[in-house]
């Protein structure tokens, strides 16, 4: 498997809705953190939109991941046709070969049927392009639906990108969403978290924690996706909650991502 950085791992130094710093990590910024951190692949999602960079500077990117030996994928929110056209195109010129998009509560709400028609023409332009769309189990869209989904489409150029956390929010423990979706998946993210009980013993409350240092047990996981490609990406991301404030948040980023990837690299070592 082969270790990546996701763009949420920098989520806060980013910005993300009111909590913007005032000199945000750009496109560029990130080659310049993997190369530093020894990985040689990016997954940019949704929270560094690559369609707001002109031409030129996607070539740039292109050719700068390029001299830095940086292998680049792309993610989306949606499943708008536009959107999803506008992002084959930059798969094109960066080289992606996967496309990573995520249904949620509003998707869940359509029949499968009806989802499965919108995706079967947009699979298609994938495939002829050589890129795989790899949907991820976002936290209101169901596991078994997803496999209902994938079972309809029947294209091994559609499967999933499989978050180890997320559907949890779905009403789902991540050792049911894991066992669902293992066998469809094409690309990975891992993180790791924590269920801590209130003081005052009025519920619980999940937070993430660096990898390895919280609930998910990766080996297992890791296991279960024995069956996948050698050179299958697995992106690292964390949950750094929002802390006093931005930049107290922002000074925590680094640390935790080092202590994450130090984990993966441990946990894939001889995979």
């Amino acid at each position: 498997m082969r270790l990546g950085l996701g763009s949420y791992a920098y989520r806060w130094s980013i910005g993300i809705k009111d909590q913007v710093p005032a000199n945000p990590k750009t496109p560029f910024d990130l080659l310049d953190a993997a190369q530093a951190l020894g990985l040689d692949l990016i997954q940019y999602a949704d929270n560094m939109p690559l369609d707001r960079l002109s031409p030129e500077e996607l070539e740039r990117l292109a050719a700068t991941a390029r001299e830095k030996g940086i292998t680049l994928e792309v993610g989306t929110q949606c499943f708008n046709a536009e959107e999803v056209s506008r992002y084959l195109g930059i798969c094109r010129v960066i080289g992606s070969k996967i496309m990573r998009v995520a249904l949620d509560a509003a998707d869940a709400e359509m029949p499968v049927s009806e989802l499965a028609q919108q995706l079967r023409p947009l699979v298609e332009d994938a495939k002829s392009a050589g890129i795989r769309i790899a949907i991820e189990n976002h936290f209101n869209y169901p596991s078994p639906r997803m496999v209902e989904l994938l079972d309809t489409v029947n294209d091994p150029a559609l499967g999933v990108c499989l978050d180890v956390a997320n559907s949890i929010c779905a009403k789902e423990w991540p050792e049911e969403t894991i066992a669902m979706l293992a066998p469809y998946t094409i690309n990975l993210h891992l993180k790791d978290y924590v269920i801590e009980p209130d003081p005052y013993g009025v519920g619980f409350r999940i937070r993430g924690v660096p990898l390895g240092e919280g609930r998910a047990d990766i080996p297992w996981i890791l296991d279960q996706l024995a069956h996948c490609p050698d050179d299958m990406s697995v992106i690292v991301e964390h949950w750094l909650p929002l802390g006093a404030t931005l930049e107290e948040t922002i000074a925590q980023e680094q640390p935790w991502l080092e202590r994450t990837v130090a984990a993966a690299r441990n946990y894939l070592n001889g995979r």
